[in-house]
This record gives C-alpha cells, sequence and structure tokens, in this order.
C-alpha cells in the first residue's frame, strides 16, 4: 500500500485538474486509478468534498463500476471473457478454474501479489473462444484449463 502522504499528493493534483469540469467525478476517479492503481478507500472523503459531493456518491460510483479498485491490484491482471460467444464454449467453467487454479474469488488477488482475477463482458475475440487478455496487451484465444493454468503459472513465476 503507499502511505498517506503520496496518495494524497496524487488525489489532490488530480482534483486541481479535474474538480471543475462538469460531472468530474469519473474522470477523477479514473485519473486517480491511473496513477496509483487503485482509489485508496481514504481519499474517499477528500473527493466529496473537493467535488461538493457526499461521502456516499462518491462510495457509490466507486462500489457501482467494477473497473475501480479500492485496493491495488496485483503485478499483472487476468480478464476472462464472459461474453455469449465465450460463455457458449466453456468460459465460466474457465473462470471457476482459475478461481480454484489461484485460490482467489472473481476481482480477487493471489495471496503472492501476483495475480488478480477480473472478468469482462466482451473482448473481441469471439471467432477464438473462449478468451483470455492479460495485462491489457496479450491477447488468447481458445484457451483451454491447461493453457490457462500455463499463463498463470508464468505469471505468478516472473517479476
Amino acid at each position: 500500500m503507499i502511505d498517506r502522504a503520496a496518495w494524497l499528493d496524487t488525489v489532490n493534483r488530480v482534483l486541481g485538474r479535474l474538480k471543475t469540469m462538469p460531472g468530474g467525478l469519473l474522470p477523477v476517479l479514473h485519473a486517480i486509478q491511473e496513477d496509483l492503481g487503485y482509489i485508496p478507500p481514504e481519499s474517499v472523503p477528500v473527493i466529496a468534498e473537493a467535488l461538493n459531493l457526499s461521502r456516499a456518491e462518491v462510495h457509490g460510483v466507486i462500489s457501482f463500476y467494477h473497473d475501480f479498485r479500492s485496493e491495488p491490484a496485483g503485478r499483472h491482471i487476468v480478464h476472462v471473457c464472459r461474453a455469449e460467444s465465450c460463455q457458449s464454449v466453456g468460459a465460466e467453467a474457465l473462470l471457476a478454474h482459475a478461481c480454484d487454479h489461484l485460490g482467489v474469488e472473481v476481482h480477487g488477488t493471489s495471496a503472492d501479489g501476483a495475480v488478480t482475477l477480473e472478468p469482462v463482458y466482451c473482448l473481441g475475440n469471439c471467432a477464438l473462444s473462449p478468451a483470455v487478455m492479460v495485462d491489457h496487451r496479450d491477447l488468447y484465444g481458445r484457451v483451454t484449463a491447461d493453457h490457462l493454468d500455463v499463463v498463470l503459472d508464468s505469471l505468478r513465476s516472473s517479476r
């Protein structure tokens, strides 16, 4: 976790840049998460005050959108597609397998901090379903449980 002074500096810098933007809450939250990797729960009152919103409003937006996180993600983020094409060829079983393999629930991070597992609605790789994406850049198609194990194990062993 990042210390209070560091995240507070980042939050204040983002707020200084975006707080006057109409409907600025989402851009503020995205920018904070982009810079810190997550939105520290302790920053909610700071954000609420700067945007003249209630803490409940800010917390409600953070908790409503699954892309926002309240704690740091792992070193790698693995997205498993859950769209119809992928579901039709076993994506739900693949996601359950990934949870078992990593010892986490969906949205969870492995105990070693290496991998965060996230569902995603569509990766646009329907012809090669089921699809998995690693770190928003490496896209895999026709992923089997065995193939996913190799990918996950390689991520856990890399630094």
